[in-house]
Formats: C-alpha cells, sequence, structure tokens
C-alpha cells in the first residue's frame, strides 16, 4: 500500500470513529442526560456519516470493520479520558497497542 493510500485510510478510520463516538455521545446525552432533542438529531446524523466513511475504504466490508474495531477500542479510551476524564490504565494502555498491533495486521500486511 502506498503512503497516500496508508494516510488516507488511517484519516478515514479516524474520523469514522470520531462520528461513531461523538454521535454516540451526542444519542446519550439526550437519552441519559435529558439534553433536547437536537443532540439527538445530530447525534442520528453524525452516526449516518460513521455509516457511510467506511465504504471509502479500499478493502472489502469484513476487513475494514474487523480492524476498525480495535481503531474504535482505541479512540473509545481516548474519548473517555479526555472528555469524562477517565485516565487509562496499563491495562488498557496495552490492550490498545494490541488492537493497533491487530489493525495493522489485518489491514495493511502484504498480501500476494
Amino acid at each position: 500500500m502506498a503512503i497516500p493510500d496508508l494516510v488516507r485510510s488511517i484519516v478515514l478510520f479516524i474520523v469514522a470513529g470520531l462520528c461513531e463516538i461523538g454521535g454516540g455521545y451526542l444519542v446519550w446525552l439526550w437519552l441519559r442526560d435529558r439534553r433536547s432533542v437536537a443532540f439527538g438529531v445530530l447525534g442520528g446524523f453524525v452516526l449516518f456519516l460513521y455509516g457511510v466513511l467506511p465504504t471509502l475504504q479500499t478493502e472489502h466490508f469484513g476487513r475494514v470493520y474487523a480492524a476498525y474495531g480495535g481503531v474504535f477500542v482505541v479512540l473509545s479510551l481516548l474519548w473517555g479520558w479526555g472528555i469524562d476524564g477517565q485516565r487509562p490504565d496499563r491495562f488498557d494502555l496495552v490492550g490498545g497497542v494490541v488492537c493497533l498491533v491487530g489493525v495493522a495486521i489485518i489491514m495493511y500486511a502484504p498480501r500476494s
């Protein structure tokens, strides 16, 4: 995979992850914290974008979604730290590294 394609793929994973987590968080705020329905509507739209973004990846559905799971784990830990103030512990960090190694193998390992 060429470097520009690799960078594009990584950016798509990050943006999709932020859309999924951010959209889910907005829905959470609407339903759990009794914020206005606008939070829910915006969250639904952002979740829709999350559904669209992975289609821009070049690999097949199963590979993209399998690898995305690892990206989601790491972004969730970072969201929890940055937004909710829950600092990841050493096991979170080790698990996150394992997930990213899995992402790299699934998505970017050379194939014949």
